[in-house]
């Protein structure tokens, strides 16, 4: 009999048997895609690369700091919030991935090494900068996607948790150890962690400052899917690309509607739910949708 686990990593939506085919149909999407991509900047620890084609509207960040494994220093603090900002305020992005070009590494959390150098008032400082650039990425109007296919802890995870969406590949190591550090996590970990997995869960992953697996991360909630062979790209890209065809006005408010209304009371947020939707009652996209629908044909939206 197959376990509720086996079932998930198996669903269709996963690529009909993510396990056995995942690596080949990765590899074929991710070659078409990149093949047609714009790199804005190759040389800097963090930039943006966009896909085209049929995949044009999804753009990736990149984040390359072998090195320190992706620990967040000033300087790859200083990037990520840039190129961030720069996709808030540019209209040809509907869905964004968040990826890390180190093999078997998402992000390794705060670079301690430069950490130990820093005085309590910098500390607070980068804090607060931190916080800053993980709240701008959590706030981006389009769906968002963390890629991880390494090690993700601390910061990494309280990084992976302001996405929308998380899969998680082969060599995924999850968690938010600080409290063996004798420390917490400070970059809104207690808080993102409890309400996507719920309060008991996140208390046993901090107290503990238990690391998990692909596996583990998706049977405690902390992924949405996950792959026991290869990487997450390729899933990642799949949920992106069956998002693409929707209404780019309806997911931003979607999303909107989403994230304010879950921090509210049920009568408060369904008033939210109705202002969200007073803002797709004239666009060009609505009508259509609705000729699409009559005409039998694909809609072609514009975000108008």
């Amino acid at each position: 009999m197959k376990t509720n686990l086996t079932c998930i990593l198996q669903q269709p939506f996963i690529f009909n048997n993510v396990i056995q085919k995942q690596r080949v149909i990765q590899k074929t999407i991710l070659s078409r895609a990149l093949n047609t991509s714009t790199v804005l900047s190759s040389e800097k620890l963090c930039f943006v690369e966009k896909l085209g084609g049929e995949d044009k509207g999804i753009s990736i960040i990149n984040i390359n700091n072998p090195a320190t494994k992706n620990a967040f220093s000033r300087n790859l603090l200083r990037e990520f919030r840039d190129t961030v900002n720069n996709l808030r305020f540019e209209n040809d992005s509907r869905v964004v991935l968040l990826r890390s070009l180190v093999d078997r590494t998402f992000c390794s959390g705060a670079d301690l090494k430069e950490r130990i150098n820093m005085s309590e008032l910098e500390i607070k400082e980068f804090l607060h900068n931190l916080q800053g650039a993980f709240r701008d990425l959590e706030r981006l109007p389009v769906p968002t996607i963390a890629v991880i296919d390494g090690i993700c802890v601390g910061g990494g995870l309280e990084l992976a948790l302001c996405c929308d969406m998380r899969v998680a590949g082969e060599h995924s190591k999850i968690g938010l150890p600080e409290t063996k550090l004798g420390i917490i996590p400070g970059a809104g970990g207690t808080q993102r962690l409890s309400r996507a997995i719920g309060v008991a869960k996140a208390k046993e992953l901090i107290f503990t400052g238990r690391i998990v697996s692909a596996k583990g991360a998706l049977e405690d909630g902390i992924v949405n899917y996950a792959t026991v062979e290869g990487s997450s790209m390729a899933i990642a890209m799949n949920i992106a690309k069956q998002i693409l065809p929707c209404g780019p006005i309806a997911i931003r408010m979607a999303k909107l509607a989403i994230d304010r209304g879950s921090q509210l009371d049920l009568d408060s947020a369904l008033e939210f739910e109705q202002t969200c939707y007073a803002q797709v009652i004239h666009t060009e996209d609505r009508i259509e949708g609705l000729k699409a629908y009559k005409e039998k044909r694909q809609p072609v939206y514009k975000g108008k």
